[in-house]
């Protein structure tokens, strides 16, 4: 499945992401998957929401710079070497993948990952063989 994902540019500080997610509670969005990649001097919070309109609102009203990029959401079975039976495919596809993280959870018996790829549809395509 296609999803969009908030890439929110924070500061590296005390709180910041008490206070992403503070904003985002006060407003009733769940979070659904979350991943923070960071440097020296700031980080991204990667986001998947319940609302992503409404969660753009209010972080952009609170002066957050934030991206929407397309991500895939996979079930991987969640038994060992799962993940590696996913990767089979999407390597013998010749699909990089630029980065990827897990979801919340477990969805009727699968875990879920988060791959963010150049073409996320070719990828719905061959993990949905």
């Amino acid at each position: 499945m296609i999803r969009n994902q908030l890439s929110v540019f924070i500061e590296n500080r005390n709180g910041q992401l008490c206070e992403i997610t503070g904003i985002l509670a006060d407003k009733g969005i769940n979070l659904e998957a979350l991943n923070i990649a960071e440097t020296v001097d700031y980080g991204v919070l990667r986001l998947i929401v319940s609302d992503e309109d409404s969660a753009i609102a209010a972080l952009k009203e609170n002066d957050y710079v934030i991206s929407v990029n397309p991500v895939n959401m996979v079930k991987v079975p969640n038994v060992p070497g799962g993940l590696f039976s996913v990767l089979k495919k999407i390597t013998a596809a010749n699909i990089g993948i630029e980065y990827m993280y897990s979801i919340f959870g477990e969805l009727n018996g699968s875990a879920q990952m988060i791959m963010r790829v150049a073409d996320p549809d070719l990828l719905e395509k061959v993990v949905s063989q």
